[in-house]
């Protein structure tokens, strides 16, 4: 059977192969093209598709496809079960889900900065898997100095992960800020999945993350904010009308606009305008 993902693997899209070849089918293909070719090339091929958006094999609210694809086949393993905890953990940046987790992301980010090959990469990553594997079945109660494996996560996460401790916001962040700061200056018409589709991020994972880089607003909250911010800077230098405020600034209809800018300012844009324009008369 072929199964077929996303180009450049890092943790999720190299267990998920691992778990398939291991636990499912061990004749397995696995096939990576890029991110838009997925699903054409998946029918071509006839071929299931995973860890991508809005295909059965992905991730469902703070859980991954290997989650998925454990629940999906009934696999009943508690290994598999604390793999999945680690595995969860480094591909969502939850390294509170297991203290494992953050060894894990670090060792396959250097890997996948150093192997661009991703059949070289998904073959070294098999290896790590299988002694992930061991860990998790015969060796997860020996203490950090006696485990290897664990050590070995251990170690990587004192000597990689902690000096880069103060890195505030990922690359992702960065992206989408400018995503946002481009549709300033059109109607703000920006969706989280569009976004998802655009920094091909899982929509589940962006939503929860969201607040971390953006004033603690979700992400609806953030855009009705900027909406509102431009709206009453409109008002404040424009001669538009309200109505073409509205338009401008992406809100779906005048009702929507007046309710989401009094909830954003207190008063309805009507009020808002009389004082801007009074303040504008007594300044003169």
């Amino acid at each position: 059977m072929k199964w077929i993902t996303r180009e450049h693997p890092k943790i999720d899209r190299i267990a998920c192969p691992w778990l398939i070849k291991r636990f499912i089918d061990a004749d397995a293909e696995i096939i990576y093209v890029p991110f838009d070719q997925v699903i054409a090339t998946a029918k071509q091929l006839d071929a299931v598709p995973f860890d991508l958006p809005e295909v059965e094999y992905t991730h469902y609210n703070d859980q991954c496809t290997f989650d998925y694809f454990l629940k999906k086949h009934s696999l009943k393993d508690v290994a598999l079960d604390r793999m999945a905890a680690i595995i969860r953990g480094a591909d969502t940046d939850r390294h509170d889900f297991a203290p494992q987790a953050s060894g894990l992301s670090a060792i396959f980010l250097g890997l996948s900065q150093n192997i661009s090959d991703d059949y070289e990469l998904l073959e070294l990553g098999m290896k790590v898997y299988d002694g992930l594997y061991t860990w998790a079945k015969h060796l997860h109660q020996q203490k950090h100095t006696q485990a290897p494996v664990e050590q070995l996560l251990l170690e990587v996460y004192h000597k990689y992960l902690k000096k880069g401790s103060e890195k505030k916001e990922p690359g992702w962040a960065k992206e989408l800020k400018e995503m946002i700061q481009d549709q300033l200056d059109t109607n703000m018409a920006l969706s989280l999945q569009q976004v998802s589709d655009e920094l091909e991020i899982n929509p589940a994972y962006l939503s929860r993350e969201f607040s971390k880089y953006f004033d603690n607003l979700s992400f609806g909250d953030y855009i009705r904010k900027l909406r509102t911010d431009k709206a009453m800077h409109l008002i404040d230098t424009t001669a538009y009308s309200l109505t073409e405020i509205a338009y401008l600034t992406g809100f779906s209809d005048q009702s929507h606009f007046n309710r989401i800018f009094k909830k954003q300012t207190g008063q309805n844009p009507l009020a808002y305008k009389k004082g801007s324009l009074k303040g504008k008369k007594d300044t003169k």
